[in-house]
């Protein structure tokens, strides 16, 4: 009988969003995956700091999946800071200089560039801050409980 819950193997993307979320916990930041911040957009993950400043890292683990992303300033008006994450071989000349930039591999990463910071506006901080905890709580009972049905 074959396990229904058995795990799926990583696409690349997702391996370098595991090595970025290992990173920005050393740097005192909590991480969510694939939060949605309005409808449309879908970040790779979201960071919220010991301030309670937001990050968000577009993970790119290929020069066609940076060319086919059209929506990443979208996500500019959601976040404190944007950066890319991508690997050491990504060639990392087609990426805007006014982003900030991460190297990463499937265990660790190193931030090479901090983006400009763009504070948000309270209203819109609180909002997010409320999806990033309503995110997270779903996620983390999912978890625990696979068979739940949920909508993020």
């Amino acid at each position: 009988m074959p396990d229904d819950h058995a795990p799926t193997p990583q696409r690349p993307g997702q391996l370098l969003a595991r090595g970025v979320c290992r990173h920005l916990l050393a740097h005192d930041f909590v991480t969510v995956e694939e939060l949605t911040p309005t409808r449309g957009l879908r970040v790779d993950v979201m960071a919220l700091g010991p301030r309670g400043e937001i990050w968000v890292v577009e993970c790119k683990s290929s020069r066609a999946d940076f060319t086919s992303d059209s929506k990443w300033q979208g996500y500019l008006e959601w976040c404190d800071r944007f950066f890319w994450a991508v690997d050491e071989a990504f060639p990392t000349d087609l990426l805007p200089s006014e982003t900030g930039l991460i190297i990463a591999d499937a265990y660790d990463a190193e931030i090479l560039r901090v983006g400009p910071e763009s504070k948000l506006a309270p209203a819109r901080r609180k909002v997010m801050v409320q999806k990033f905890a309503r995110h997270a709580a779903l996620r983390q009972q999912a978890a625990r409980d696979p068979g739940v049905t949920f909508s993020l």
